[in-house]
């Protein structure tokens, strides 16, 4: 094996990956030529590898993603193994993620679990993408597709056996963020009054008419990668869970993910329109676009609480990190957004009433 890295420790996780493979695949001999670590993955670990496999039915080169625990997991997300249950769930239902292919269990003989997939290409990169030289029409078909791909996600629906470990909601999925939200509140034990707020509009304004469907949990720009101006993979699936449909698309048109293109409302890329028209081309319903302002403050609500704990980490001397110490700094102007985005439902329900 002739494997390099960009990490310390890394020849050790290719040397048992190509054990791990040469078993997997009946291979007479497989070979590891490069091991190196993907950017992002704060989470979650992505290793590259470019393996030769001789003999079996996986003769030949391969470009593979290794992806396994980082030393600083969060217990909120789901373990590698049920990771790749739904992700095995996203592909059977054509959803456009990399191609799951084997899951390795520890029992100890090299300490943590981890899954292989094969390499998707393209750029996750947010700020690039948003601020690119895409056309109109590229930026409409881009923005279409996202709403193909939730549509194909949001068919999976309960109960599937394989992913029996995801909790169902505990009535409203609204409802049941809402009291999520306050708990993680409630824990840090001091007044946040716009946040309280907020909750209150959240609780006392929850969809009536609501489906429990599979949800990525995390689907925004920076979360799927893209090639040639189209969507060439929907990465990082730590966060699925059983939810209302509405919550991804809200997650994916809040403001905090428009990376400064702010006028672009699905995730700094386009409009809603065309999100709508991709994901009516798949699902058997239309999309409600009257719930989204809605799921929008949901959205920007759970990202004020994740700033909230973040800082919470920080201050506590639990985790002392500038990182973490400048994501509670943006609280303030999440809750601007709260503000705005409460203010602007009302005006516009006075407007009609």
């Amino acid at each position: 094996m002739n494997a390099t890295t960009e990490t310390s420790g890394q020849p050790d996780i290719a040397t048992f990956a190509a054990a791990f493979l040469k078993r997997e695949t009946g291979a007479d001999e497989v070979e590891v030529h490069d091991c190196k670590r993907l950017g992002g993955g704060a989470i979650q670990e992505n290793l590259a590898l470019a393996v030769t496999v001789r003999g079996g039915p996986w003769d030949g080169r391969h470009e593979l993603v290794l992806r396994t625990d980082s030393p600083s997991s969060l217990a909120v997300s789901l373990s590698r193994a049920e990771e790749f249950a739904v992700l095995q769930a996203a592909f059977a239902a054509g959803v456009t993620v990399p191609e799951p292919l084997w899951l390795h269990r520890d029992q100890g003989e090299f300490g943590k679990d981890f899954y292989l997939m094969r390499k998707a290409g393209g750029s996750a990169a947010a700020r690039p993408l948003v601020r690119g030289d895409l056309t109109p029409d590229e930026r409409d078909a881009l923005v279409a597709q996202l709403g193909t791909e939730l549509a194909r996600l949001h068919s999976v629906r309960p109960p599937v056996a394989a992913l029996d470990f995801l909790p169902l909601p505990d009535g409203s999925p609204a409802l049941s963020r809402v009291r999520e939200y306050r708990r993680h509140i409630d824990a840090i034990g001091r007044p946040q009054p716009t946040l309280e707020w907020a909750l209150r509009w959240l609780e006392l304004n929850a969809p009536t008419s609501t489906e429990t469907t599979l949800t990525h949990g995390d689907f925004r720009t920076g979360n799927y990668m893209v090639e040639g101006g189209r969507l060439s993979a929907v990465l990082d699936w730590e966060f699925a869970g059983w939810s209302d449909p509405m919550e991804d698309l809200g997650w994916l048109c809040a403001r905090c993910w428009r990376f400064g293109a702010w006028d672009n409302e699905v995730g700094g890329v386009g409009g809603s329109a065309a999100l709508a028209r991709g994901y009516e081309s798949v699902s058997a319903r239309p999309l409600d676009l009257s719930l989204l302002p809605y799921w929008k403050v949901m959205g920007t609500m759970r990202w004020a609480v994740i700033a909230l704990m973040q800082a919470e980490r920080h201050l506590s001397g639990e985790q002392p990190s500038l990182e973490l110490a400048l994501t509670g700094r943006m609280l303030p102007e999440i809750e601007l957004d709260l503000i705005q985005e409460i203010q602007s439902i009302e005006k516009e329900r006075a407007r009609h009433a």
